[in-house]
């Protein structure tokens, strides 16, 4: 199927572009050992392009070569990347925490002839494990004073031997983007540079009202990650708008603060974070203090319930202004007292939290999309927006609500997309992409989803997720899982009970908590004994149990609990690099235990 991809449609002019507008404005920040951002400006991020361009050109790499790159967001990334869209190669960007065999399986399977890495660690482990490689033959290090290997010297070698850039057709592949894997073999999602710069263009279309040369965002999801890649940085050089990258996650909280970011790009995780331990900070400090912010959220509620009926109340309004002057100003200069909004994929938005991030002053959108559809679909914004949806469809994009794969008779059904984001098919892999293509050019998303009457997209499950009981109801494990994680006393959890007569879960303490209330609660047992303690496992299956039974019906609320001590981590294999479950492998580590609980 043909689209029309409006100019620039490649990548390389989407940043030439983007250089010619915005020149001297800061672009890229990083903290530097005293913990101030230093930028670079969109210029002299041009110039680095320039010169690695040339340094990998005289290292070999031109049209239809693979250049892959394992490093965390940092200004070397985006200028891999743009130098090797403009010698007509394919970029494959890979997560620094990635494993060493699934890291061995992409290089070698997307043909790389090239990788840039951070650390000398990660070279070594590489010439180790792709000593075999047809393909490979230089691996670049960016943090080493090894001269031979590293990328500044790449750099210094396009001093003097500049190489024009390449302008590649819309159809030319940019990148493959692996996926997670958690059914087998991450596959190589194909993304062609129309698909790359359509998304982008349709994305900064919702947002322009929003995001311009002012806007700063605080760079926390990984660039190797579509959402990242295409939200954050492609995007951003449509507005003009500069990206400090986060140092770690244990210093997001200053990062934030010395930043100051007025937009934001997360996972509803940070959120849910933040809300649980506001919550419990209050809770735990009692006294005035609670009631003060118990009452200014309420009043906050009721305000917003109002104006849902065309009404308002001068009393409301005054408790309200109060409230936020006291309460929720401070809350918002935990983001950098001037986050004008944020927006939200990956998973949903808890509704209740979503509603109460409105009401304090920070709006959080829903968006929805996947690594094949390049990555977005639909999202609410700040003109049009429903909370409980992931919003309306972008720009040229088309989606079929297919019944036929959930019933006929069901209000929802298979989400198939099409437009010119929609992937080109996973890389050596015709039978997977026979699979979720359909004949006229659609792309089976494998999510549950329905549209209401004004077009807003709602998600309603995920088909491989979803399984029956013994009874013949349908349950959807990940939203009784995400409801769950918003009590404190809970990290993580897995809901399991396919073709049996009830639900189970395992639950995955947050340690923390849960030692301030072994502390009030007066528990003698040590703290690495405390997850097996009868008393700690009543009391948090009660709490589940409470909480569950106001969102669920009585047939999913799990009725008994296998807890754990071993947290779910991408580097046990337990999630993905973008914290989802690997619910497979969950179940095979547990299986034994989950179905002993049924006994």
């Amino acid at each position: 199927m043909a689209y029309n991809y409006e100019k620039p449609d490649n990548l390389v002019d989407l940043f030439e572009t983007a250089v010619v507008k915005f020149g001297s404005r800061p672009f890229l920040g990083t903290k530097d050992s005293q913990g101030v951002y230093q930028w670079l400006t969109y210029q002299e991020l041009a110039n680095k392009v320039d010169l690695c361009r040339s340094g990998l050109s005289q290292r070999g790499i031109g049209i239809g070569d693979t250049v892959g790159f394992i490093g965390g967001n940092r200004w070397e990334w985006a200028v891999s990347a743009f130098a090797t869209y403009g010698l007509g190669a394919r970029f494959v960007p890979m997560y620094e925490s990635e494993k060493a065999h699934i890291r061995e399986y992409i290089i070698k399977h997307s043909e790389c002839k090239m990788c840039i890495v951070s650390k000398p660690e990660v070279a070594h482990e590489i010439q180790k494990t792709c000593a075999d490689s047809a393909f490979l033959k230089t691996v670049l290090v960016i943090d080493t004073d090894a001269e031979s290997t590293s990328f500044a010297t790449v750099l210094k070698s396009g001093i003097n031997k500049p190489v024009a850039s390449n302008k590649p057709l819309f159809s030319d592949i940019a990148a493959l983007i692996y996926t997670s894997g958690t059914t087998g073999d991450p596959k190589g999602v194909l993304l062609s540079h129309g698909n790359f710069t359509h998304d982008a263009r349709a994305g900064y279309t919702f947002y322009k009202t929003v995001l311009n040369e002012t806007s700063v965002s605080l760079s926390v999801l990984p660039w190797a990650h579509s959402y990242g890649m295409v939200a954050e940085l492609y995007n951003w050089l449509l507005t003009g708008g500069s990206i400090g990258f986060m140092e770690k996650v244990e210093t997001l909280a200053d990062d934030m603060f010395k930043l100051r970011p007025t937009f934001l790009l997360a996972v509803p995780r940070v959120f849910n974070k933040i809300y649980a331990a506001l919550h419990k900070k209050m809770k735990d400090t009692g006294g005035i203090k609670e009631k003060l912010f118990n009452w200014g959220v309420a009043a906050a509620k009721t305000k917003r319930l109002l104006a849902n009926q065309g009404k308002s109340s001068v009393a409301v309004n005054i408790k309200v202004a109060i409230a936020d002057t006291l309460v929720f100003s401070k809350i918002r200069q935990r983001f950098g007292g001037r986050l004008g909004g944020a927006l939200t994929a990956s998973a949903m938005m808890n509704v209740e939290i979503s509603y109460f991030f409105w009401d304090i002053g920070i709006p959080v959108y829903d968006a929805y999309g996947l690594t094949e559809t390049s990555p977005a679909l639909a999202m609410n914004r700040k003109e049009d927006f429903r909370i409980g949806s992931v919003g309306k469809t972008l720009n040229a994009v088309r989606i079929e609500i297919d019944k036929s794969a959930v019933g006929d008779n069901s209000a929802d059904g298979e989400i198939v997309a099409y437009g010119p984001m929609v992937m080109q098919g996973y890389y050596k892999n015709p039978e997977a992409t026979a699979a979720v293509m359909t004949a006229d050019g659609g792309f089976r998303t494998g999510d549950r989803g329905r549209f209401d009457a004004d077009g807003f997209l709602y998600i309603t499950g995920r088909l491989k997720e979803q399984y029956k009981l013994e009874n013949g109801k349908y349950v959807f494990p990940a939203a009784i899982e995400e409801e769950m994680k918003l009590l404190p006393y809970v990290e993580n959890a897995m809901v399991w009970g396919e073709a049996m007569d009830y639900n189970v879960a395992i639950i995955v303490p947050d340690f923390a908590v849960l030692a301030q209330w072994a502390e009030a609660a007066k528990l003698k047992t040590p703290m690495d004994g405390i997850i097996h303690n009868h008393a700690t496992q009543d009391f948090i299956a009660n709490e589940i149990i409470q909480h569950l039974r106001e969102n669920f019906g009585g047939y999913e609320v799990p009725k008994k609990y296998l807890f754990v001590d071993e947290a779910f981590t991408i580097e046990n294999g337990l999630l993905t690099q973008t914290q989802k479950l690997k619910r497979r492998d969950v179940f095979e580590k547990y299986q034994a235990q989950l179905k002993a609980l049924y006994q």
